[in-house]
C-alpha cells in the first residue's frame, strides 16, 4: 500500500502493546531494505488508538527524514515512535485497502476468530506471510501464502454428510 514519496507499507508485525509497521519501496523484501516503526496501541491517557490514527502517524513519520537508530528487529532498522506530539497525516483513499486486513484481524462479530490474524509481511511480489495468534500454542504461527496463481484451498471441502438424501 502506498504511503508517501515512493514509500509503501510492506507489513505489520505483532508485538505486545504496540504495532510494528514495516515500510520500504514497492518491491523491497530484504531486511536491510525495510524499516519498522513501532507505534503504541494506546495514547498518553492509556486509551486505545484507532487504526486510521496509527496510519496517519506512520504517514507523518515516513514523510520526514529517517531517524538514526541503533535498534533492529528481524534484521530491519527499528524506530520507536513518540506519538505524544506527533500530528497524524490526513487519510487517503488508499487507506480503505487496509480495512480488509483490519476486518480479518478483528471482524465485527461477537466472538473473535480463532486463530486471530495479528500481522502480515510481504515476502515478495507474489507472496505474503500471515501471522496468527494461537491460544493453545501460547504464541504465534506463520503461514506463507501466494497472492497470485492458483487459489489456496482446503481439501476435502467438507466432511461427507451422514444424512441420507430424500428421493423426490
Amino acid at each position: 500500500m502506498p504511503l508517501v514519496q515512493g514509500t509503501f507499507l510492506r507489513g505489520v508485525l505483532p508485538t505486545r502493546d504496540a504495532v510494528r509497521l514495516v515500510v520500504g519501496t514497492a518491491d523491497a523484501v530484504a531486511a536491510h531494505e525495510l524499516v519498522a516503526y513501532e507505534i503504541p496501541l494506546s495514547d498518553e491517557d492509556d486509551e486505545p488508538v484507532t487504526a486510521p490514527l496509527v496510519l496517519g502517524w506512520l504517514r507523518t513519520l515516513v514523510s520526514g527524514a529517517l531517524p538514526i537508530t541503533d535498534m533492529s528487529v528481524m534484521g530491519m532498522s527499528l524506530v520507536i515512535a513518540d506519538t505524544a506530539d506527533l500530528e497524524p497525516a490526513s487519510p487517503t483513499r488508499a487507506d480503505q485497502v487496509l480495512r480488509v486486513l483490519r476486518t480479518l484481524a478483528w471482524p465485527f462479530v461477537e466472538s473473535p476468530p480463532s486463530p486471530t490474524l495479528c500481522g502480515f509481511l510481504f515476502t515478495g511480489s507474489e507472496g505474503m506471510r500471515l501471522y496468527f495468534a494461537v491460544e493453545k500454542a501460547d504464541g504465534l504461527i506463520a503461514a506463507d501464502v501466494r497472492l497470485t496463481g492458483a487459489l489456496t484451498a482446503c481439501w476435502p471441502p467438507c466432511p461427507p454428510s451422514s444424512k441420507k438424501r430424500s428421493a423426490g
